[in-house]
């Protein structure tokens, strides 16, 4: 990046900042979120408060780490108008590359030690892969082929978390928090983001989701179209005479061979990436199904080499679409796996090391902050390395200063 256009990002972050400013509600909050959303975007080996506050106020770094972690534990300032800021600016830059054509339900993990951050409890955790002590956070993106927004984030609290009136209190959480499982939470995201009238796009969700009856039923109500992962045991019914339910998989070895086609759905890092898929019109079966149950495609894929289909997906989409293009919206779920990376990576969305359940929705407001206004300037990531540091001033950092848990010099 030359030295001009550096100046003019870093103009148009400090004029991104007075939005988020604008929302605070006292001007004593402006100062910590302007030094910690700067923080973020500073090329630190952790994005946590302690090196925050010793990057971005050196000399004082003491005091700064007492400001940043009222900032964030005890501030009283709203996740939502911060986001709503967030939304504001980001979502017209990413639509000057092309309309908003997914919403992406995910959740992502945060693997974690003991038992005291909220919500933590041994779960299954994608980053890891297994099942281990984490932390889980249920987000809605919008997304084109050429940029991603989270625009609705919230930690998942598990019915044991829910039910321990001592740990709630602790950890701050709300009593309007409930226990409420992932599929409902991602459903009220969804409901939320219509209610407000949000850019529309066809919703995609993996099995997690998808298989939840319930959860497709109310995408069906809102009226939004989807294309979403199921279990290969899923009942469905093909929409021919006299038709018996059979589940997803069993019915996928019926396919005739030769209606396997081979499909590019995107550039890989060295080779294209591309499968063997093929659909079929159905409607869902067994228990809570009704009458009304929309029909529907049933996509396969069955890659070359595996001896039988590995993934399945149930899909509103129009009937008269062709399968490529099926098959590239369904896919398009990769970019926000790829951006949750990216938010981990480069603004430290996991980095947050307190307990709170304010502490740890306002660091990842704050990092979604940091990301829109990435994704605003480049509109995507680089292949590898970070760059967000050149967006914005670099502190001095003071000499011989080792984050908490850092490994010992040499």
């Amino acid at each position: 990046m030359d030295r001009r256009h550096s100046d003019e990002s870093t103009e148009r972050f400090s004029a991104y900042l007075d939005g988020l400013a604008s929302v605070m509600g006292h001007a004593a909050r402006v100062g910590p979120m302007r030094d910690y959303c700067t923080g973020l975007l500073l090329s630190c080996e952790r994005k946590s408060v302690e090196p925050i506050a010793a990057a971005t106020a050196p000399a004082e770094a003491s005091a700064q780490h007492q400001s940043l972690l009222h900032f964030l534990s005890k501030g009283e300032w709203s996740d939502a108008a911060v986001l709503g800021e967030v939304r504001k600016y980001a979502l017209p830059r990413i639509e000057r590359h092309g309309p908003i054509e997914v919403w992406v339900v995910d959740d992502t993990g945060f693997p974690k030690y003991g038992s005291h951050s909220v919500g933590v409890s041994h779960q299954y955790c994608g980053q890891v892969g297994k099942q281990t002590n984490c932390q889980i956070a249920v987000s809605l993106s919008l997304a084109n082929h050429h940029a991603s927004l989270p625009v609705a984030f919230q930690l998942y609290l598990p019915e044991k978390w829910a039910n321990d009136a001592e740990r709630r209190k602790k950890a701050g959480v709300p009593e309007e928090i409930e226990f409420t499982t992932k599929p409902k939470v991602a459903l009220r995201q969804i409901e939320w983001a219509c209610k407000i009238d949000l850019p529309r796009g066809v919703a995609l969700m993996d099995v997690g989701y998808g298989h939840d009856l319930s959860l497709r039923q109310g995408l069906t109500k809102l009226e939004l179209i989807y294309s979403v992962g199921i279990r290969g045991s899923t009942l469905v019914t093909r929409t021919v005479p006299k038709a018996e339910p059979m589940n997803a998989a069993e019915l996928a070895k019926t396919l005739p061979t030769k209606g396997w086609r081979k499909i590019k759905w995107r550039e890989g890092t060295n080779t294209p990436l591309s499968s063997r898929f093929q659909r079929v019109r159905v409607r869902a079966a067994g228990e809570g199904t009704t009458d009304a149950e929309p029909e529907e495609w049933l996509l396969v894929e069955w890659p070359d080499g595996e001896k039988e289909p590995t993934k399945f997906w149930l899909s509103t989409l129009a009937e008269t679409m062709h399968l490529g293009r099926m098959v590239d919206i369904t896919m398009m779920r990769w970019r926000i796996e790829r951006d949750y990376h990216e938010l981990k990576q480069e603004v430290g969305l996991g980095h947050f090391e307190g307990r709170s359940w304010r502490g740890f929705h306002h660091h990842a407001t704050m990092c979604i902050a940091a990301y829109g206004f990435l994704v605003s300037e480049r509109g995507d990531f680089p292949p590898c390395g970070s760059r967000s540091g050149h967006l914005v001033q670099e502190f001095a950092i003071p000499e011989g200063y080792r984050p908490r848990g850092s490994p010992a010099p040499a």
